[in-house]
């Protein structure tokens, strides 16, 4: 129940921060170009709150806050457009130039505040790990990755923490393309290794994908972070700090390696003799494991939990270095957000990728409660998407208005009132449409997990 408070208090801050900055653009320039502002709303629906400024302008956080508006003074949503046609600071009788840039100010806006947030995640310094392979399976064994290689590249881009060399192979694998990556194997050696995305199944999901591409990432070692209290481990002696080297006499690596030993040696006999290192001594301990159940399926517990794998590729820069680091990323992840919305168009990327608010929610809930840096990134890929997928051609939308003002431009007079009014009908049709889909993903996936 937390988790979902969670999902939909971030949800509101997220969309509020980036609905008020992407609407203060269209209020801003508007404002410049000497046209009347009527109503700046957060939010559709009923009024939660008003107030009338000084400058005249009403200020109103709707019911609905999947959006927002500004209201100009225009004739053409006038009772009497005769009577508001001739006042001043009308929004039709603004030269054409000037409505387009009303228009663009909300996507621009968007997306400099991305440059915004990307500048300040590098200033506040975003915690990762090592892109280092654990044991490879899958697609990834049957190509010769081995654990232990350390991801330095993939497809020509440079990776330095595990996140980013995760993202640039997702970004391969909804391509289905095979992809080369570069590794420095646990020698030290330079490789360079195909991974055979075309492989991949063509309806797989985001789990079974992964799953079939077999790159693992090296799971910390068996160190105990915290003991609880009456457990089997608690009762032996085990402490916070511990190393478990050892169960039954086998040897233990990493945590994957203690929880499937501890699975399968207790599935035979629940009495298990243990080996912690505990500073330089080995200390044998013997426990009886407890069974319980996880998802439904039975699994063997001692009551213990990991140690947190240290964060050991921070990426951090000063306030002067991070300018040009924030513009860096900015327009690799437009490059990137413009090639997957023109690659679902073409049917090469499967529109089982388009997510709709729900997602939207669980990532925001997922990186706030990772710092401050990660809800950073969060905020600034979603406020270049609100951007660039407001700039696309589609009437409703402010690239549909724009559109709509060039041809306005080039003929020398608007559109007719029929052209507009289709327009809208076809844009709402057609956004309508796209976040049905986005619902019907989303919701396929909760029930498929």
């Amino acid at each position: 129940m937390s988790e979902i408070f969670g999902s939909v208090w971030w949800l509101l801050v997220t969309l509020g921060i980036l609905v008020t900055f992407h609407e203060f653009g269209h209020y801003w320039v508007a404002r410049r170009c000497g046209v009347k502002v009527l109503r700046f709303s957060v939010g559709f629906g009923k009024p939660l709150w008003s107030r009338v400024g000084r400058d005249g302008v009403e200020y109103v956080i709707g019911a609905i806050p999947l959006g927002g508006y500004v209201k100009f003074l225009d004739a053409r949503e006038a009772d009497n457009p005769e009577l508001v046609k001739n006042q001043r600071g009308e929004y039709s009788a603004a030269p054409v130039w000037q409505r387009i840039a009303i228009a663009a100010a909300g996507p621009v806006f968007n997306i400099a505040f991305t440059v915004f947030a990307f500048w300040a995640m590098f200033v506040v310094g975003l915690p990762g790990v090592q892109p280092v392979i654990g044991a490879p399976t899958a697609l990834a064994a049957q190509s010769g990755f081995q654990a232990g290689d350390r991801i330095t590249a993939v497809g020509g881009e440079t990776t330095d923490s595990w996140n980013n060399a995760l993202l640039a192979v997702a970004q391969a694998a909804m391509l289905h393309k095979d992809v080369a990556v570069s590794v420095v194997d646990a020698r030290g050696s330079a490789r360079d290794r195909i991974l055979p995305l075309s492989k991949l199944a063509g309806d797989a999901s985001d789990s079974k994908t992964f799953a079939e591409i077999g790159i693992n990432p090296q799971l910390p070692p068996a160190l105990v972070g915290a003991v609880s209290a009456d457990e089997p481990a608690a009762l032996a002696g085990v402490q916070a700090g511990d190393r478990i080297v050892r169960i039954n006499d086998i040897a233990i690596g990493d945590w994957g390696d203690l929880v499937r030993v501890v699975g399968e040696q207790a599935a035979k006999n629940p009495h298990l003799h243990i080996v912690v290192r505990r500073g330089s001594d080995d200390i044998p301990l013997d426990l009886t494991a407890k069974q319980g159940s996880e998802a439904g399926a039975p699994k063997w517990r001692i009551g213990i939990a990991g140690k947190e794998r240290p964060h050991d590729a921070i990426e951090h820069y000063g306030p002067l270095q991070a300018v040009p680091a924030a513009l860096r990323e900015t327009w690799k992840t437009a490059r990137d957000t413009v090639g997957l919305i023109a690659s679902m168009v073409t049917g090469q990327v499967s529109t089982k990728n388009i997510s709709s608010v729900i997602t939207i929610a669980q990532v925001a809930n997922e990186s706030a409660q990772q710092g401050l840096a990660w809800f950073l990134k969060f905020l600034a890929v979603i406020s270049l998407s609100l951007g660039i997928l407001n700039l696309l051609p589609i009437p409703i939308l402010d690239g549909g208005h724009i559109l709509y003002y060039l041809i306005e431009a080039v003929k020398g007079s608007p559109l007719s009132e029929r052209a507009l009014i289709a327009g809208q009908y076809i844009g709402l049709a057609l956004l309508v449409t796209l976040m049905s889909l986005a619902f019907y993903n989303d919701i396929a996936r909760m029930v498929a997990s």
